[in-house]
């Protein structure tokens, strides 16, 4: 089983750039190299059909960061969340509930920002799981 890191953004999307560039990032590090990044570009048919197939993202809320785990046949399915009524004190309200996850929360809280530590909060319990 391999880890995959989900994407769901648009293109000219300043913040969905900033996710891009922040996830990046962190799977350059060594310790999170068995992660792999795909970006879905919702204005896409493709990106729209897959963004769709996820179910919890809202699209007012992109982007989003949903994560996978893919079996050695090549399927994927995204990864639920092992206690999904638990506050979380990093990623508040851009949790998502039912899958690894998060999307923007646009709220005076998180004013649109998805910070580096969300973004390893997330990657953290997915290769955790």
């Amino acid at each position: 089983m391999s880890v995959v890191a989900y994407v769901f953004g648009k293109k000219g999307c300043a913040k969905c750039a900033m996710l891009n560039r922040r996830l990046d990032e962190l799977l350059a590090k060594p310790e999170y190299k068995s992660v792999r990044k795909e970006y879905r570009d919702v204005l896409t048919e493709d990106g729209l059909v897959q963004f769709c197939l996820a179910q919890c993202l809202n699209p007012s809320r992109i982007p989003a960061l949903v994560m996978a785990e893919e079996a050695e046949n090549g399927d994927t399915h995204y990864m639920e969340r092992k206690n999904p009524d638990v506050e979380d004190p990093v990623c508040k309200n851009s949790r998502l509930h039912q899958y690894i996850g998060i999307q923007t929360d646009y709220g005076p809280v998180g004013k649109g920002v998805i910070t580096p530590e969300m973004i390893e909060t997330v990657v953290k319990e997915a290769m955790n799981a």
